[in-house]
């Protein structure tokens, strides 16, 4: 036992490699994970005395734990076996294939990644690319919710800021989860937004076992009581204007609805914006009839190459107003009360109910209204323009919608002074002209708001 014994380096290496990785792995391993667990407790407790809507714990379970309790889950076992007999191939590889669905949709939540970097990179984003501003807000209407109810913020869809800015202004409130497309399952892009307590959606999958793992998911973070944020028009809109909200997500939340569980409320969130950053990308897919727009590498890199310059030359002033507005909540429970005559599947009338609640808060702001103007108006001089939006303004206030705060004359300088930067308009003492250019950019903007004007009763 005390003989000393000759061994190749090679094999001692390997002692050493196999002793360092098992030490590791009971011991080094769970500690560490168990320090920064401790700490993220920490930081949740902290954070949930100060938060309007609490971290519900689903929001907490670890995502290893989370997956399982997915892809066990009766009703995905159920669809596990349907599929298995619908494609002939054994169940454990249907199995793992919703295993691998499951990975791919349940995020990582990190509240302190969240409520660190998340929180301050979107405050950071928002105020220095806009002047934020909240149109409306249903204080009363908000701070009488029953606070037991799932929260569900349902929006338009203008930009890729929408998330950064919706975030930035509902920081106080909760964390939010959002639904997210293909574009964030970049590495590593799609490990930060897993963090951040996204969940990513296949919007072209037709396949019966992926949309029951999705819709299962969905239904247990709504049950959990998980402050969730949605799109219902499924994707950036091409022309501006807001669409009829696809099915998907909302059926999978009011088929779910028990009247003797957690209600659940959806709040409506209506967003403008005076420039779009992907305007002139999402016109042209427009015109292509294809909801393709990602921009080549190169355009991208002259473009972030130009913001900078125009920052480190003190040229840049910001793209304008962000504007949001929140709208009457619609209570599940209460809207499926009152429908006269409940239908089987109440989805499209609750679909409906909630984006006419989206438009009546969609903010009216400076480029739309004076895009509006111009086109409807060709070869207004700037003082007949200036007249016309003091009109515009003082109807669109006498039916209480939510205007811009600045001066009219400010209003009307600033804008016309971007549009021309843009070369979208040309102005002269005689006359403004819309170039060839600008006739599609300007509709694009004026479309925000033409539903004000065309259904005023609504309003």
């Amino acid at each position: 036992m005390t003989q000393p014994v000759t061994l190749p380096l090679w094999t001692f290496v390997l002692i050493v490699l196999f002793a360092t990785v098992t030490f590791a792995s009971h011991f080094l391993f769970p500690s560490v994970r168990w320090f920064f667990r401790k700490r993220a407790e920490r930081v949740i407790a902290r954070l949930n005395t100060r938060l309007a809507r609490p971290i519900e714990p689903f929001k907490l379970a670890r995502r290893y734990d989370m997956i399982q309790r997915l892809i066990y889950d009766p009703e995905v076992t159920q669809a596990i076996v349907d599929h298995a007999r619908a494609n002939n191939v054994p169940e454990n590889v249907a199995f793992e294939k919703a295993r691998s669905y499951a990975r791919e949709i349940v995020p990582g939540f990190s509240a302190t990644a969240y409520f660190s970097f998340g929180m301050r990179l979107a405050r950071f984003l928002s105020n220095t690319l806009y002047r934020v501003r909240i149109a409306t807000f249903p204080r009363q209407e908000l701070a009488e919710l029953d606070p037991k109810a799932t929260i569900i913020f349902v929006m338009n869809h203008r930009s890729n800021m929408d998330y950064v800015l919706v975030t930035y202004l509902v920081s106080r409130a909760g964390a939010l989860s959002y639904a997210v497309g293909e574009w964030a399952r970049v590495w590593p892009l799609s490990g930060l937004i897993r963090m951040l307590g996204a969940y990513f959606i296949r919007r072209r999958s037709r396949g019966n076992l992926y949309r029951r793992v999705l819709s299962r998911y969905v239904q247990m973070a709504t049950d959990g009581g998980v402050t969730q944020a949605m799109f219902p028009e499924g994707g950036l809109s091409l022309t501006g204007e807001v669409k009829p909200a696809k099915l998907g997500l909302l059926n999978y939340i009011v088929s779910n609805y028990r009247p003797e569980g957690r209600d659940v409320i959806f709040i409506p969130v209506g967003l403008n914006y005076d420039r779009v950053l992907e305007d002139q990308f999402l016109i042209n897919a427009d015109k292509r009839g294809v909801r393709r727009f990602r921009p080549p590498a190169s355009t991208v890199v002259r473009a972030i190459a130009g913001h900078l310059w125009a920052r480190l030359t003190g040229r840049f002033d910001g793209f304008g107003t962000a504007s949001v507005g929140f709208g009457r909540p619609l209570e599940l429970s209460l809207f499926l009360r009152d429908l006269p005559d409940l239908p089987d599947d109440p989805t499209e009338a609750v679909a409906l109910e909630l984006m006419d609640r989206v438009r009546e808060v969609v903010p009216v702001l400076a480029t739309p209204l004076i895009a509006r103007l111009l086109l409807r108006n060709p070869g207004l001089d700037r003082d007949a323009l200036l007249s016309a939006a003091t009109d515009c303004l003082a109807a669109l206030h006498s039916r209480q919608m939510p205007l811009p705060q600045r001066s009219t004359d400010t209003l009307v300088d600033d804008t016309l002074a971007r549009l021309a930067a843009r070369d979208l308009i040309h102005v002269t003492p005689q006359a403004i002209t819309i170039t060839d250019r600008g006739q599609d950019v300007l509709r694009y903007y004026a479309n925000t708001i033409a539903h004000h004007f065309e259904n005023p009763s609504r309003n």
